[in-house]
């Protein structure tokens, strides 16, 4: 037991991964302390608007869909510690100033639709530089380990702060939890400071006359060349946009379906949280480049256990299903992403991480006001079994496009238990 836990846990022993993990640990239990105020705070201001949801999600990604490639372009082109710098103190003051508007009372609707677009405009800075920037923090050899602590560091913090929001908001309101997510952004300011340049694993940057022009496009036909980066990306954008709006679903269930407070939407974050996490920590141990039938296989159960539950009854059920769908969400997500960050090269890797983040994130602007409209419309429920059926359709197609292009065949094996196995007739 020592040993596994010393195998999964290895990149802490690299100082600047330490200090990056930390501070983002610390930041992101206060971001989703205030994803879940300013979910309940949308909600008192538009009279229980799934609609008013949607937008805010939707101003919330998009300037991840309009400023992602470019913010790949920088992250090849200049210092990403600097970079990671000034997105997150961007994010800090803009945190600041929301918090005052809450706890004085003065906000408005259109403070927090405000508010979620500013934030998206630092967050599509931050977001691929910060996945670009892991590998220079442990190098290759370490990587998938430290791309799947990264994932458990999000899903502890989503474990965390939704259960601790729910609390707060009950016995402070929401103008509290808002001051401590402004508070607890300036952990990872300090701690990019503290980290180390001379043991960052990167080439020092020649003078800026001298530097690659790292064009987008070239990006962009970097990846239509490689059909291994294509698939798990394109896997990503049909269910990132039709599937990945749990912020928004969970939010419109609780209140609308089941007539619950704040503390239990809290309790369905936290369930899908629990079972990210447990997904996340499933690939510590993972050495090399996952394989393809490894991301379609958890594409597959992440939809399936998706489906049930926006047709579960009953609030217990839909507890007991989030776990699982959490777990495969995240396995997915997580292998989906070590198989394109271990398949590009270094030179490319900022462009590509930005494309990564823009099919992961940037799709949210595109579904989000849907699914709030069909939240709205035909009921919270709906809106996720709907978007659960659409993901699986596009990871059973996927599925069958890499059978036929490999040759290889699914079998079933029924004992010593039940599971599903490629046979190919050669090496992928």
């Amino acid at each position: 037991m020592q040993a596994k836990l010393s195998t999964m846990f290895q990149s802490l022993r690299v100082r600047n991964y330490r200090l990056f993990a930390t501070g983002q640990l610390i930041k992101l239990i206060g971001v989703w302390m205030m994803f879940i105020a300013q979910d309940w705070l949308v909600l008192e201001l538009s009279d229980n608007s799934a609609t008013a949801l949607g937008v805010v999600t939707a101003l919330q990604f998009t300037p991840v869909l309009l400023l992602t490639l470019l913010s790949g372009r920088l992250a090849d082109r200049y210092d990403k510690r600097m970079l990671l710098f000034v997105a997150n103190a961007f994010w800090t003051a803009l945190a600041l100033v929301m918090s005052i508007l809450v706890i004085t009372g003065l906000v408005q609707l259109w403070h927090v639709f405000a508010f979620a677009a500013l934030l998206g405009v630092a967050n599509a800075v931050e977001t691929p530089v910060r996945q670009a920037f892991v590998s220079e923090l442990v190098g290759v050899p370490l990587l998938p380990n430290a791309l799947s602590l990264n994932a458990a560091t999000f899903n502890s913090a989503r474990i965390v702060g939704p259960a601790v929001a729910g609390l707060a908001i009950a016995a402070f309101d929401v103008g509290p939890v808002f001051l401590f997510s402004a508070l607890s952004s300036i952990a990872p300011l300090v701690n990019v400071v503290r980290m180390r340049a001379a043991e960052l694993h990167r080439k020092d940057l020649p003078p800026a006359g001298q530097r690659d022009q790292a064009k987008v496009v070239d990006g962009l036909r970097y990846v239509a060349r490689r059909p291994d980066l294509l698939l798990p990306m394109v896997v990503m954008s049909v269910i990132g946009m039709s599937l990945f709006n749990f912020q928004l679903t969970l939010a419109a269930l609780a209140k609308t379906v089941f007539n619950t407070g704040a503390a239990s939407f809290g309790l369905f974050s936290t369930a899908l949280a629990v079972g990210a996490l447990v997904g996340a920590l499933a690939g510590t141990g993972r050495r090399s480049r996952p394989s393809v039938w490894l991301v379609l296989g958890a594409a597959v159960g992440c939809a399936s256990f998706g489906t049930l539950v926006g047709l579960a009854p009953a609030y217990w059920l839909v507890v007991a299903l989030l776990l699982p769908t959490g777990f495969f969400m995240v396995f997915f997500a997580q292998a989906a992403n070590q198989r394109v960050q271990l398949g590009v090269d270094a030179a490319f890797r900022g462009r590509v991480m930005a494309l990564w983040v823009l099919v992961f994130l940037g799709t949210n602007p595109v579904g989000a006001p849907i699914i709030g409209w069909v939240a709205e419309t035909y009921g919270a429920g709906a809106s996720i079994w709907i978007g659960g059926l659409l993901s699986l359709a596009a990871a059973l197609l996927a599925l069958t496009w890499q059978l036929r292009r490999s040759g290889a065949r699914l079998r079933m094996r029924v004992l010593p238990m039940p599971r599903f196995y490629v046979v190919s007739p050669g090496a992928e």
